[in-house]
């Protein structure tokens, strides 16, 4: 199956880059903490997270997915000392069986504001429901 991108209806990017994209019924997405307005969201890596998690929800389900048909997830942070939040506010994000994570510490993103990004994987359902597996 051909990739396509998924019209997610978050703000649109200055770089060229689609939002998510499925290929062969796997989601591939990358999430940032932008708000509606197509701003960084301010206040931290609390309202950060909750912010890049809401996105990565809302383009789950814009698939036609769901948080439990992630596979993998990679978070990015800016500073150790975040792994305590970021871990708090995506326990209450996931449940069992938890995908497959990691947390890689950053020095920097091209938003300099930025504190987190995710990048994710998640199974997508055909149109009947049916899973590729």
């Amino acid at each position: 199956m051909n990739p396509y991108p998924v019209n997610t209806n978050l703000p649109a990017s200055k770089s060229p880059l689609a939002w998510a994209t499925v290929g062969n019924g796997i989601l591939f997405t990358a999430q940032i903490p932008i708000g509606a307005e197509g701003k960084v969201v301010e206040g931290g890596i609390e309202p950060q997270i909750i912010q890049t998690l809401a996105n990565l929800k809302h383009t789950l389900e814009s698939a036609g997915s769901r948080v439990s048909d992630l596979t993998q997830v990679v978070i990015y942070v800016t500073d150790r000392e975040h792994l305590a939040t970021v871990n708090r506010v995506y326990a209450d994000f996931v449940s069992e069986p938890f995908p497959n994570r990691a947390a890689i510490i950053v020095s920097g993103f091209s938003r300099e504001e930025m504190l987190v990004e995710i990048l994710a994987y998640a199974v997508v359902p055909s149109p009947t429901g049916s899973y590729p597996y």
